[in-house]
C-alpha cells in the first residue's frame, strides 16, 4: 500500500499518519520527493482494510493499494523515478552512466593503468573485483584487502567512485571502508542474510540478477534490500542462461524494458557478461542504451589476452574509448544519448 501525501503536508500530519499505520501493525516507509511525500505500507493484507480510512486523514492524497508482491519496489503510487547517488555520480538522472574496470584486481599497476585509460575515456566510475566467486576453486579468487586498497588509492587518483562485489555478510564492514558502492553478484542475488545484511548498510547497492532469476524475483530480491532500510539500489541485467552455447549468456533487454515498467529504481546493463564476447560488446551497449539503460557496466583490462579472469570479454583501452564514442553517436530514430563526463 502506498500513502501519498499532498503537496502542502506538514512534518506534524507525516507523523500522525506513520504512528497509525504502526498502530494497525504495518510498518511505515517515508519517502520525501521532490514535490510529494510517500509513504510505503509494508504488512499483513488484512491492515489494509483499516488503513484505506486515511484517505480522510489530514495531508493525505489518496491511498493506493499496490497489486505486487515487491510493494516498495513497484511503480506504483509514485510519480517519480529513484535516482542513486555514487559519490559524485547520479544513476537515473537522465545521462548514462558508464561504469568501467578490470574484472579482477590483479596489480596495482594493472589496477592503476586501467581506471586512467577509463577515465581519459569518458567513465564515470570504476569497477574491479576484490572477491571473485569462480566456478572453479583452482580459478584465480582475487586479492581481497589488498585490492580493495588498491581501488581506494585509483579513486582518489582519478576521481571515480569505486563499485566492487560482496561476496558474504562477514565482508560487508571492510568493503564498505574501501568502496563506494557494493555489488551483490548473480550467485548471490537471492542469499537473503547477505541482503538483510546490506539493507543496513550505508552504501548504495547494485544487485545483479541471477541467471535463471525471473524479473519478479529480481525484483523482489530489491525489495529485501528496500524493506530493510537501504532505498539506494541499483538493479544490473547481466544476461541469463538459456540454450545458447556460443555466448557466456544471453542479454535479455525485454527485461531491461519490463523492469523498468514495473519499478521505479534505476537499471544498468553488463554487456559483457551478458555476451562474453568482445566483439559484440559496442552494439549490444548501444541496444541497451535503446530500452532504456540508465547505465552499462564493462570490463577493460590493459591486456586481455593475459587476464587472471574474463579475458575474452574485456575491452582494451582503445576499445573501450572506441565504445565511448559509439555510445554518443545518434541512432537512426532516437535522440542523442547523454553520457556523463
Amino acid at each position: 500500500m502506498i500513502i501519498k501525501m499532498s503537496v502542502n503536508v506538514t512534518e506534524q500530519e507525516i507523523s500522525s499518519v506513520a504512528e497509525r499505520v504502526r498502530e494497525c501493525g504495518c510498518q511505515p516507509h517515508i519517502s520525501r520527493g521532490v514535490e510529494y511525500t510517500v509513504i510505503g505500507v509494508v504488512g499483513k493484507v488484512e491492515a489494509f482494510a483499516r488503513l484505506e480510512a486515511l484517505k480522510a486523514a489530514p495531508g493525505v492524497e489518496d491511498v493506493v493499494r499496490i497489486s505486487h508482491p515487491f510493494k516498495l519496489v513497484s511503480r506504483q503510487g509514485r510519480d517519480t523515478r529513484t535516482t542513486v547517488a555514487v559519490g559524485d555520480v547520479i544513476i537515473g538522472g537522465g545521462d548514462i552512466v558508464v561504469i568501467a574496470g578490470p574484472c579482477s584486481v590483479e596489480s596495482r599497476e594493472q589496477l592503476l593503468n586501467t581506471a586512467r585509460a577509463v577515465r581519459a575515456a569518458g567513465a564515470t566510475m570504476l569497477r574491479g573485483g576484490a572477491y571473485k566467486p569462480r566456478t572453479s576453486p583452482y580459478d584465480f579468487q582475487g586479492l581481497g584487502v589488498e585490492a580493495l586498497m588498491f581501488l581506494k588509492e585509483a579513486s582518489e587518483e582519478t576521481g571515480l567512485p569505486v563499485v566492487t562485489e560482496v561476496m558474504g555478510t562477514e565482508d560487508v564492514e571492510i568493503v564498505s571502508e574501501y568502496a563506494d558502492m557494493l555489488q551483490v553478484g548473480a550467485r548471490n542475488m537471492q542469499n537473503y542474510p547477505l541482503l538483510r545484511r546490506l539493507a543496513k548498510a550505508n552504501r548504495p547497492v547494485l544487485l545483479k540478477r541471477g541467471a535463471s532469476a525471473t524479473v519478479k524475483e529480481w525484483l523482489l530480491a530489491a525489495e529485501y534490500l528496500l524493506a530493510g532500510g537501504n532505498s539506494q539500489v541499483v538493479l544490473c541485467e547481466r544476461g541469463i542462461r538459456t540454450f545458447e552455447t556460443d555466448m557466456r549468456n544471453t542479454l535479455d533487454l525485454a527485461a531491461v524494458a519490463f523492469a523498468k515498467e514495473l519499478s521505479h529504481l534505476p537499471v544498468v546493463v553488463d554487456p559483457s557478461h551478458a555476451t562474453g564476447r568482445r566483439s559484440l560488446i559496442p552494439m549490444v551497449s548501444r541496444a541497451a542504451v535503446a530500452v532504456g539503460a540508465d547505465g552499462l557496466i564493462i570490463e577493460v583490462h590493459p591486456e586481455p589476452e593475459r587476464a587472471l579472469s574474463d579475458g575474452p570479454q574485456s575491452l582494451d583501452f582503445d576499445g573501450f574509448a572506441d565504445l565511448i564514442l559509439r555510445i554518443k553517436e545518434p541512432m537512426p530514430g532516437l535522440a542523442t544519448v547523454g553520457v556523463t563526463a
